[in-house]
């Protein structure tokens, strides 16, 4: 009986040892409790929200954005749900216009180290609590950034947008987030084509080059027609002064 123990004892050491030792393989060197930022090529960015009656913001966690960063950055968001106490208290605030903040953290979207994302301040946004509510907590968020890839804005709508004072179940409609996340990135406008125009230049400059008869001035091109006409003018106009004068001395002769 003892063998038959100390044989099974056996086995179940050698599987033991086999599922620790591909256990350590497939985790890559990382210790337990290590960030898994490099798996997943992204960093958390807290997303917080405040609601209070008398309008002072008291802001707590309301999930965490993913951000995986790169010339195209990315974003992911985990929320938590509200408990009854938070779904109780953004009635009493949509109840009277109250309005309803988030705010996120300003970070480098690009950054490689972790010490290198984190900016000074907060970016804050607003809508009307009743809003939220009547939008049974479905929302719009978008993350501004800058092309240098600076966060710098973040905006929320709901859907829909406007207050109607429609009733809302609360334990169905106003427990889960519905939200949609992107992030938003100027857009590069394009360039003057210089180089194109360089080139159109050069091939007309070439052209002309190759005709100078382009290149004369229009006097140079009609010279033998111009000369003949002005010459031609010329003389008709002194032959017309000396028939003037003739005609006149006639008609004094008459006279006397």
């Amino acid at each position: 009986m003892a063998r038959i123990l100390w044989l099974n004892f056996a086995v179940v050491s050698s599987i033991l040892l086999i599922a620790c030792t591909n256990f350590v393989c497939c985790n890559n060197g990382r210790r337990v409790g290590d960030s898994m930022e490099t798996e997943f090529s992204g960093f958390p960015v807290p997303l917080e929200h405040s609601y209070e009656v008398d309008d002072a913001a008291k802001f707590q966690v309301r999930g965490s954005l993913v951000v995986r960063a790169g010339r195209e950055p990315s974003v992911s968001l985990i929320q938590n749900q509200l408990s009854e106490e938070d779904r109780t208290k953004l009635r009493e605030v949509a109840a009277v216009d109250g309005l309803y903040r988030i705010r996120v953290p300003r970070v480098f979207l690009q950054a490689e180290r972790q010490t290198d994302r984190q900016l000074d301040g907060h970016l804050t946004a607003f809508v009307r609590a009743c809003a939220m509510v009547e939008s049974h907590l479905s929302d719009v968020i978008t993350l501004h950034s800058d092309v240098s890839g600076n966060l710098i804005g973040v905006s929320i709508v709901t859907i829909p947008g406007a207050c109607s004072g429609a009733e809302v179940e609360d334990e169905v409609d106003l427990e889960v987030f519905n939200t949609t996340l992107s992030i938003m990135a100027p857009v590069t406008a394009p360039g003057p084509e210089t180089a194109l125009f360089l080139e159109r230049m050069e091939q007309e400059s070439e052209k002309k080059g190759k005709n100078p008869q382009e290149q004369k001035s229009f006097f140079a091109k009609y010279w033998m027609y111009i000369v003949p006409l002005v010459l031609f003018l010329m003389m008709s106009g002194a032959q017309d002064q000396s028939g003037g004068g003739a005609g006149g001395g006639a008609g004094g002769g008459g006279g006397r």
